[in-house]
């Protein structure tokens, strides 16, 4: 079967300081990375192992892990292996790039976010243009905070015309129509980030063909459904895959809501769900292209 794991292991640090993230300059002891290095093997070994499914992973650590050399070295090497169809990873290209040429770029995939006021325009923008040449897919975000309007639209003019950003709603704003309207006219998707989206009884895929994982294995639907469904390791988990609707009255977190079967999201990011590239999109004042 093809099974989508979005994997978050304990590493919660991170080297930037964005006053809307509670993991903002967190650092994790000496102990705790350690431990989260041996989950991330774990994992990676059980990857390795699987002959039964086509896999396809996303790795949503709380904090940045691609600064941590075992993250690259294992999502490189990931990418090569014959039953895994995609590796993507959420991370805010902090860290140095020459790693992505160890990968398989028809695999690996980048889904970063652009925090204007902890990197400049410049330096994230170079990290971009060094994808460009490695022919890596990536996309690239922002949070839809109104003191970072100008800044998005400043990356949106300089960033290569295949790429799409896209904007997530700031969490706790409400949006006027005419705000909204200039978010949208970045990110013509950003509707679907505007507003939760009722989910409680809904279809989902979570839970029968997309799953998470924690660092200790244990196996839930989503992030946001606490249940357990059972152990990666030991292979509880396969018995619990099945259709199952929501039962959560909303969600509002595209790595959510993204496999919502009311939405139609599967086929608006058709080949780049887990890295949020849509099969199609409208690059403002660049008319439609085809995402790469």
């Amino acid at each position: 079967m093809d099974l989508t794991l979005l994997y978050r292991g304990p590493l919660a640090s991170c080297d930037y300081d964005c006053p809307y993230c509670p993991f903002a300059k967190r650092r994790d002891s000496r102990e705790q990375l350690t431990a989260d290095r041996a989950a991330l093997d774990r994992f990676a070994d059980w990857v390795r192992g699987q002959r039964e499914d086509r896999l396809s992973l996303l790795f949503t650590p709380w904090g940045e892990c691609l600064t941590r050399s075992w993250y690259r070295r294992t999502l490189a090497e990931l990418s090569r292996l014959p039953q895994v169809a995609r590796v993507a990873v959420q991370t805010n290209l902090s860290h140095r790039t020459s790693w992505t040429e160890q990968a398989d770029p028809a695999v690996l995939a980048l889904w970063t976010t652009y925090h204007p006021g902890q990197v400049s325009h410049e330096r994230f923008l170079a990290k971009c243009r060094e994808l460009d040449a490695r022919a890596v897919r990536y996309s690239v975000g922002v949070v839809g905070d109104p003191a970072h309007l100008d800044p998005a639209r400043r990356m949106r003019a300089d960033l290569a015309d295949q790429v799409y950003l896209w904007v997530n709603a700031k969490e706790g704003h409400h949006y006027t129509d005419a705000e909204a309207a200039e978010w949208t006219a970045l990110d013509p998707l950003f509707h679907f980030s505007r507003h939760p989206h009722a989910s409680a009884g809904r279809p989902c895929r979570t839970g029968e063909s997309v799953v998470s994982v924690d660092g200790e294995g244990t196996v839930r639907r989503c992030h946001f459904v606490k249940e357990p469904l059972g152990n990666l390791y030991d292979g509880s988990y396969r018995a619990a895959l099945r259709p199952r609707g929501c039962p959560l009255a909303v969600c509002d977190c595209h790595i959510g809501y993204v496999h919502l079967e009311s939405l139609p999201l599967y086929d608006v990011f058709a080949g780049g769900v887990l890295e949020r590239i849509p099969r199609r999109q409208e690059t403002p004042g660049r008319g439609l292209s085809a995402a790469r």
